[in-house]
């Protein structure tokens, strides 16, 4: 296996990239937040947010972007420094997880992120939801 370089390596797009960039983080973040607005499913989880979802999907949207490799919006914020200290106050357990889980996959998919892509971001987001479980 040949070692990888910095000349490729700055060819691979990030998955931030591969989306498609700000507008599509954007309408990945506006139709998660639709689906658990709206998705008995999702009851856990959307009982645990305000009724004004319009801060939380600026967050997440701030959040997703530097997560997937785009720019570190949510940490140049002001005492945004910590998105687990953010989730603490919330018994979240593995329902919780599932049904954040399954808003995000519903919103990739509907979004039209391709297979391949979901698939290569599925086990990270859910490492990701999995480490904010308290219960």
């Amino acid at each position: 296996m040949t070692p990888t370089t910095t000349a490729q390596a700055e060819e691979t797009p990030s998955p931030y990239e591969m989306i498609g960039g700000e507008a599509a983080v954007r309408k990945i973040v506006d139709r998660f937040y639709d689906i658990m607005d709206r998705a008995p499913e999702a009851a856990r989880i959307r009982a645990m947010h305000a009724t004004d979802l319009a801060p939380m999907r600026e967050r997440l949207f701030e959040f997703l972007s530097g997560w997937l490799g785009g720019p570190p919006l949510y940490f140049q914020r002001p005492n945004h420094n910590c998105v687990m200290s953010a989730h603490r106050p919330y018994p979240i357990s593995a329902a919780e997880r599932d049904e954040w889980m399954m808003c995000m996959r519903w919103a990739l998919e509907d979004c039209g992120v391709p297979k391949e892509l979901r698939d290569l971001l599925d086990r990270p987001l859910f490492r990701m939801a999995e480490a904010f479980r308290n219960r």
